[in-house]
């Protein structure tokens, strides 16, 4: 990613107001400094601003807490990128110009997929630790509660899921309109027929304002990422679709592989380094999900067969895929 700090929004600290959570508490539970948010926004750490969302679901105690947050959601809570989006014309513009700019809030993607019967949008999060799942879950709430405000009617998802769902709940199942299920992705979906419905809120000239600014920041953004952050960036994206070789990561970059090669030899990496890099912290967090079959895992990886994907696994840990599982031997690389 080009960035590795969250972004947390001066709003936030109204929204937590609103829900009757004490902030001061929240912030020590986190051991996050006391005045953090009395100069604008606040960037965070990966680690931190996950501290910060299980600290919140720490000093709430309530599993209707997403839920709660999603209703108490307005126009005047969420941050530039989102804020604009509701100047779009309907759900699916909005969701394609918000996964243009998410950079802009923080080191996670969004994927935004369209066909005749739904839009679908799930995150890819950082490397590392798994997000807190009140962080997921009150992601997922946004996007019901940004269809609501844009068309100012009660749109429910289709589907609501999360790779660690959490017990089903009345408050979930009230504002979604449907149980959040354990999947593969924390994604959600809704009908083709609502991401179409017309945004009443929608402002061309507002968006036309917005727009630039925002361009001009995410430019800045990719400007400071370095070639090895962009190659694992495009690895993340094209190892799902089975693509690992340098020629695909350089087409993706829109640079030849002698000139991909050339900057990461000036960064003191290579393409196989990182390639291995990606694979290896991919494989931990894939393994940690049971739910998915080792085979399934080095689909994942782009590798041509499990046992490539064993051998491979075997020179990282000296394990078996098997026997990290078993062993609980699957936490990040370093």
């Amino acid at each position: 990613m080009a960035s590795e700090r969250f972004t947390l929004d001066p709003g936030t600290r109204a929204l937590v107001h609103d829900l009757g959570i004490s902030l001061a508490r929240v912030l020590r539970r986190a051991q996050l400094p006391a005045g953090v948010f009395t100069h604008g926004p606040v960037t965070m750490t990966v680690d931190e601003y996950y501290r910060f969302w299980d600290a919140l679901d720490a000093e709430a105690a309530d599993p209707g807490l997403a839920a709660g947050m999603g209703r108490a959601l307005s126009v005047e809570a969420f941050n530039p990128p989102i804020f604009a989006a509701l100047c779009s014309a309907d759900l699916r513009t909005a969701a394609e110009r918000i996964a243009a700019f998410k950079p802009l809030i923080g080191p996670v993607k969004l994927r935004v997929t369209v066909d005749r019967t739904a839009l679908a949008v799930a995150f890819d999060w950082p490397e590392g630790p798994t997000p807190p799942p009140l962080l997921v879950a009150a992601e997922l709430a946004l996007w019901a509660a940004l269809a609501r405000i844009g068309t100012r009617r009660e749109v429910y998802p289709t589907r609501v899921t999360m790779r660690r769902a959490p017990r089903p709940s009345a408050a979930a199942a009230s504002y979604f309109g449907t149980q959040i299920r354990e999947g593969e992705d924390d994604a959600v979906a809704f009908s083709a027929e609502d991401a179409a419905l017309p945004f009443l809120t929608e402002d061309e000239s507002m968006w036309n304002f917005f727009a630039p600014e925002l361009r001009r920041r995410l430019s800045e953004l990719e400007a400071s990422a370095t070639t090895a952050d962009r190659v694992r960036a495009a690895l993340h994206e094209l190892l799902p679709a089975g693509e690992s070789s340098i020629n695909a990561i350089a087409a993706q970059l829109m640079l030849s592989p002698r000139t991909l090669q050339r900057q990461l030899r000036t960064e003191d990496t290579s393409y196989q380094a990182i390639l291995s890099e990606t694979r290896e912290k991919l494989a931990r967090r894939y393994l940690a999900d049971r739910s998915l079959p080792t085979s399934q895992v080095a689909y994942l990886l782009a590798y041509d067969d499990t046992n490539s994907f064993y051998r491979a696994f075997r020179r990282w840990t000296g394990l078996t895929p098997e026997a990290a599982r078993a062993g609980g031997r699957l936490a990040p690389a370093h």
